[in-house]
């Protein structure tokens, strides 16, 4: 299986449900959360890519994704007090 090509620029992606969906490339800013997300860990990663796309997609999904931000969130204080612990 080959590796999908990375366009860091993000130039002509937009529509792209698989490689660029819309609820993170539509972003005022003009940057796709996937440009912020990899620098990060896992759970910090996760949390700002729920905090991103909350509201952008249903309005169902809304709280729900908030709710997920807020477990990664929990998820990763978890590890750093765990690791602060074992100092």
């Amino acid at each position: 299986m080959s590796n999908p090509t990375i366009d860091k620029n993000n130039n002509n992606n937009t529509g792209d449900a698989v490689n660029h969906p819309s609820h993170y490339t539509e972003h005022p800013s003009g940057v796709e959360c996937i440009q912020i997300t990899e620098h990060m860990n896992f759970c910090v990663g996760n949390a700002i890519k729920y905090l991103w796309r909350a509201g952008r997609k249903e309005q169902a999904a809304h709280i729900e994704d908030l709710k997920k931000a807020r477990w990664y969130i929990d998820r990763e204080i978890l590890r750093l007090e765990k690791n602060d612990a074992n100092l």
